[in-house]
């Protein structure tokens, strides 16, 4: 979490995996001697009710009313969480995504809570969670309980999902900070994945050297991580470079992990999402925090 930035912002909407997200971000932000920002928006409105029915005005009252308890539930769930955590709190009359990226500008990350893993393993993220990992003016954290206990895990590597693009730079500069706080080992997976190479060199019958490959994967990407390293040189790094597909290779490390850092390539506004499968599925599956880096709005 680089710069200037003073605070965490952290959405809250009632649910047991926001308030997870809110003790996790109250956790982080007063390691950091971070202020800790929650921000809950209030449903639109219909139009005003036919007689008979309660006033507008009334249903308008008793929406704030909820979500004001929301909000002073979320703080004292971050004060006993870590005592002393500077909190403040936002009502927001607008749209989720809207209120929430407002509220990002400028802020160190923006904390998110997920539904626990269902008993098949999986996940349905709402489509505001999507399009802020994808487009939020900060880096992105996802938190969800962990399977078999009330919190996320905090022992464990960063793992660190690197791609190439210009958004694994984002992601590689995010994960470097991040183990340097934790004071935790660094697992940075590149995963050699070319279903269309391999399937032309078995049309016309060469041998893949797949020991070969792997160490030139491997001496491009200690190349790709040198600069962070010399920058963080109380970081340790493993890299490993596993073939299959990166999710699958991603979250076999992320079971293991108290962090996952990956880039986002989300592009243009909330109508125009762009965000890669391999992110969405860490998202959906990864048993640890995910951390979406994103490039820092000019």
């Amino acid at each position: 979490m680089t710069g200037s930035a003073a605070v965490l912002v952290a959405g809250v909407d009632g649910s047991v995996g926001a308030l997870t997200a809110v003790r996790w971000a109250a956790r982080v932000a007063r390691q950091r001697g971070l202020g800790l920002r929650l921000v809950h928006a209030l449903p639109e409105l219909p139009p005003p009710y036919p007689r008979g029915d309660p006033t507008f005005d009334e249903v308008k009252a008793a929406v704030t009313g909820r979500g004001e308890r929301m909000l002073a539930e979320a703080r004292d769930a971050a004060a006993e969480a870590e005592p002393g955590t500077a909190v403040t709190t936002s009502l927001r009359s607008e749209r989720p995504a809207d209120a929430l990226v407002s509220e990002a500008r400028g802020a160190a990350m923006l904390v998110l809570g997920t539904p626990g893993l269902s008993r098949l393993g999986r996940v349905l993220l709402g489509s505001v969670s999507v399009a802020l990992a994808a487009h939020a003016p900060c880096p992105v954290t996802l938190v969800r309980p962990h399977a078999g206990d009330d919190e996320p895990p905090t022992e464990g590597p960063v793992v660190l999902g690197v791609d190439g693009t210009p958004a694994g730079d984002e992601a590689i500069a995010a994960a470097f900070e991040e183990a340097s706080w934790r004071g935790a080992r660094l697992i940075a997976v590149h995963c050699r994945h070319e279903p269309f190479l391999s399937a032309v060199f078995e049309e016309n019958r060469w041998t893949l050297d797949g020991q070969a490959a792997e160490e030139r994967e491997r001496e491009l990407l200690a190349q790709r991580l040198a600069g962070w390293q010399e920058k963080h040189p109380d970081v340790v790094v493993d890299c490993v470079v596993p073939a299959g597909r990166p999710a699958e290779g991603l979250l076999d490390f992320a079971d293991r992990a108290q962090l996952l850092v990956v880039g986002s390539r989300g592009r243009g506004g909330f109508r125009g999402l762009a965000l890669g499968s391999t992110s969405q599925s860490l998202m959906s599956y990864a048993l640890c925090p995910v951390l979406v880096a994103r490039p820092r709005a000019k």
